[in-house]
């Protein structure tokens, strides 16, 4: 998930009660709640490759996350005991209530980033294995919706929060207004509706002082809220995956036998999915509406043979293609001109996102090939 979301989920435990185990909970555990991403500083010494081999990895699987929610509180303790010993006065951290902390918040960063379709790998560095949830949507505008109005009536006490909650307010809806694609919604308007109508609900709450009144309520309110959108979306994933295996049996052709299949969420929109699935001579996606019978956008892509199975052998062993094979849970490849007479390009893909040629970052790769004296096409 989106660090906001992460962010969200940590000021939302604090204010839920955590920030009565001891002063500083609440910094700590935005910390906490977004500390396994600190795997970004991979891009320092790393290109983007370097990044797609290691995010996601060892920060967020259970030792990892487990050493960060230890090493956090005592850091935390160890500068109050250095501030206690210089400004002479008692020391102000609860230990016991940092690490219980610590441990609750730090818990969430994995869990929320299993549930969407870039996946995890909880059991590093023993098992490479990824996981993944399929439900929920990597960024969720109903998630900060539902987390950010507790966290905004319990936290606007000050002037400065208020002033950061406008700013925050004000670039969101800068983007889900301006965006020239209707932020990718299926219905923009609708969510943009949704969006100004909470805006200015929230508003009126906070003029009647509602965080006051109601406390950590609103945060315990606002958490069973969002377990109860994701048990939402969970069913619609079953449900999208029944329907996905029926449409996906009616596209193979004769001999071919499904492997596996994904059923992917979309942005804003729980009767939307995306299908992948693999079989032993191609892979597939289309995109399916739940109760809608009919496929669309459906695209095919034959198993590796001939000429494209040596050029994949021929780049095997380069850095990113290991790093992106490594990554891809539904790699596609294809040659860029079959017909080439001095050099082409071997266009890889993670079907899960785009399509060879396409341009999507570290989820495409092209690598340019010597072409035999005669090259056909292994699509």
């Amino acid at each position: 998930m989106d660090n906001l979301t992460h962010s969200l989920v940590g000021i939302a435990a604090a204010k839920a009660g955590l920030e009565k185990l001891s002063p500083g909970t609440t910094f700590l555990c935005v910390l906490a709640a977004n500390a396994p991403d600190s795997d970004i500083v991979v891009l320092l010494f790393g290109d983007r490759w370097s990044f797609l081999e290691h995010h996601r990895g060892i920060t967020h699987s259970i030792v990892g996350v487990l050493s960060l929610a230890i090493i956090l509180p005592v850091l935390f303790y160890l500068f109050d005991v250095l501030l206690a010993k210089l400004h002479k006065r008692p020391k102000r951290f609860v230990f016991s209530g940092l690490l219980l902390s610590s441990l609750i918040v730090s818990a969430t960063h994995p869990l929320l980033d299993w549930t969407n379709n870039y996946g995890i790998r909880f059991l590093l560095p023993w098992n490479h294995r990824w996981f993944y949830g399929d439900f929920v949507f990597i960024v969720d505008p109903f998630v900060w919706l539902i987390l950010g109005s507790a966290c905004f009536l319990l936290t606007i006490n000050t002037r400065f929060l208020k002033l950061v909650w406008m700013v925050i307010a004000a670039i969101l809806t800068l983007l889900l207004m301006v965006n020239p694609r209707g932020g990718d919604f299926s219905h923009p308007w609708l969510i943009r509706s949704i969006w100004l109508i909470t805006l200015v609900a929230l508003i009126a709450l906070a003029w009647k002082q509602i965080g006051v009144r109601y406390g950590h309520r609103i945060a315990w309110s606002a958490l069973a809220l969002v377990v109860v959108y994701w048990a939402g979306l969970s069913l619609a994933h079953s449900f999208a995956l029944s329907q996905a295996t029926n449409q996906a049996n009616t596209l193979t052709v004769k001999g071919e036998s499904i492997t596996r299949l994904a059923a992917m969420p979309t942005l804003a929109n729980p009767f939307r999915w995306d299908c992948v699935f693999e079989t032993n001579q191609a892979t597939y996606r289309f995109n399916l509406l739940l109760g809608n019978s009919r496929v669309t956008n459906s695209v095919r892509y034959e198993k590796p043979t001939g000429e494209l199975d040596n050029a994949l052998n021929e780049i095997s062993n380069d850095r990113r293609t290991q790093a992106f094979l490594g990554f891809a849970r539904f790699p596609v490849a294809k040659l860029e001109d079959p017909n080439c007479t001095t050099q082409t390009l071997v266009q890889l893909a993670d079907l899960r996102y785009t399509e060879p040629g396409g341009s999507r970052g570290t989820f495409s790769l092209q690598l340019p090939i010597d072409c035999p004296a005669s090259l056909s096409s292994g699509r």
